[in-house]
């Protein structure tokens, strides 16, 4: 695994680098181009992170400030001034605000220098999940009864494959599918750190946990305003006996750390994704949930610094498990897997339904030079705790959901076996139950729990 991440990264690489020397990105906090937001990311060789910021340091047009393991840095579009950045050492990494002087300065400083990889475009990213489309859930769930009953009835099975009905009175559906009731296991010892937009601290299944929570959002405290974070935080790690039944989390002996990456709008940047990372590694997570992401096009290849950041989390025993995306409306039109979860270091998550069918909005490992599809979990009519109201809870679609069952699973594996980073990935992958659709949409299958 280890020589074709390294293959894909240079591949990466390579195309990242070309993207950068274009000339077509706005200068400073300008987001002139949609999707981007006028900053860049300049990236160090590997093992070459100090001579190539010294190197950087050096470009009279930037003037850098050095983000130390502590330090909790709020990236917003007006906390980087014109001219400025900021480094992230542990990572190899600066997000800069350049003058348009500044861009050919830098563009000219990494072309030269040995020790700076590539310089590329820094993008807005957002949630990938809260499809909330319960208006609708009526509507589907009788289509899919007759579609059962017409098209399968001599089967009892969805595309040959066995499929369970599911009580919920007890334990929502998804926990049941990946059997993590049967479980003896709850990721106690393990470290999840769900970046997002925050948790609703006084929820009544949060507020007496110890959670080590962090803001990465000017001016917003880590209270999230927007609900899909504390949604995520819930299903990953909620507790055995909820407030009201029925039970949601799948680790509940996990320590839950919480980084509010994305803002109350659900949007966020490059470089608050990467404050976010930096921080969980600087406090040793064990794995890393992030359900956001922002869309690609078919033949865009992954970024190389996300690429970089999550070899340098593998090697530092963090396993990070991203969102699939959203962007796919099944089965006419289909999408590839979203930037960051389509850098071949990071593990990508679709999303089945109770059926077990793909969610019609999953998207699908379209592209060869990463962007896989690496497993899939519950994303459909999920239950979890939600910002406190009447109830304190909301079912929600999206491989957001998807993505914190994989991480809640991944922290009982940590737990059952001592496993971390590639080996608990290979892991997780290994004892997945195979779905019968395209490995491109499902990848190794549905992730199940350790027995």
């Amino acid at each position: 695994m280890a020589e074709d991440d390294k293959r894909a990264r240079d591949q990466g690489t390579e195309a990242s680098a070309a993207v950068s020397s274009e000339s077509g990105f706005p200068s400073g906090a300008s987001a002139s181009v949609e999707g981007y937001t006028g900053r860049y990311l300049v990236l160090t060789k590997p093992g070459q992170e100090e001579a190539g910021m010294r190197a950087l340091g050096r470009t009279p047009e930037i003037s850098l400030s050095t983000v130390g393991k502590a330090e909790l840095p709020e990236l917003s579009m007006n906390s980087i001034p014109d001219g400025a950045g900021l480094v992230f050492p542990e990572l190899g990494v600066a997000v800069v605000n350049p003058t348009a002087e500044g861009v050919a300065a830098i563009s000219s400083a990494v072309a030269k220098t040995d020790a700076l990889e590539l310089m590329e475009p820094e993008r807005f990213v957002y949630t990938t999940g809260e499809i909330d489309l319960s208006w609708l859930r009526g509507f589907r769930d009788a289509t899919n009864e007759i579609y059962e009953r017409l098209a399968e009835k001599s089967t009892g099975s969805v595309g040959g494959q066995t499929v369970p009905t599911f009580d919920e009175s007890q334990a929502t559906w998804g926990l049941q599918a990946t059997q993590v009731l049967q479980s003896r296991w709850t990721g106690k010892g393990v470290r999840i750190a769900i970046l997002d937009t925050g948790i609703d601290l006084g929820h009544q299944d949060f507020r007496s946990r110890q959670i080590l929570a962090e803001s990465f959002i000017h001016g917003e405290p880590v209270a999230d305003g927007n609900g899909h974070g504390t949604h995520c935080a819930g299903v990953a790690a909620g507790p055995v006996q909820p407030g009201t039944l029925p039970r949601y989390g799948v680790a509940p002996g996990a320590e839950l750390m919480v980084g509010k990456v994305l803002a109350n709008s659900g949007r966020g940047t490059d470089g608050q994704i990467i404050a976010g990372i930096n921080w969980a590694i600087a406090n040793k997570a064990d794995i890393v949930s992030m359900s956001l992401g922002a869309p690609v096009t078919e033949g865009q290849n992954f970024s190389a610094v996300f690429q970089q950041i999550a070899e340098i989390a593998l090697a530092r025993g963090t396993l990070i498990i991203a969102a699939a995306g959203n962007d796919s409306h099944r089965p006419r039109d289909l999408r590839p897997v979203s930037h960051p979860g389509n850098c071949p270091g990071i593990m990508a998550v679709g999303a089945l339904d109770r059926t077990y069918r793909l969610g019609w909005f999953s998207n699908s490992g379209l592209n060869l030079n990463g962007g896989k599809v690496d497993i899939v979990g519950p994303g459909v009519d999920i239950y979890s705790s939600f910002p406190t109201g009447t109830p304190p809870y909301r079912r929600l679609d999206g491989t957001s959901m998807a993505t914190p069952y994989v991480a809640g699973i991944a922290a009982l594996y940590a737990e059952a076996t001592g496993l971390r980073a590639n080996a608990l990935w290979a892991e997780l992958t290994r004892r997945a139950l195979p779905i019968n659709q395209a490995t491109s949409d499902v990848g190794a299958g549905l992730a199940q729990a350790p027995q």
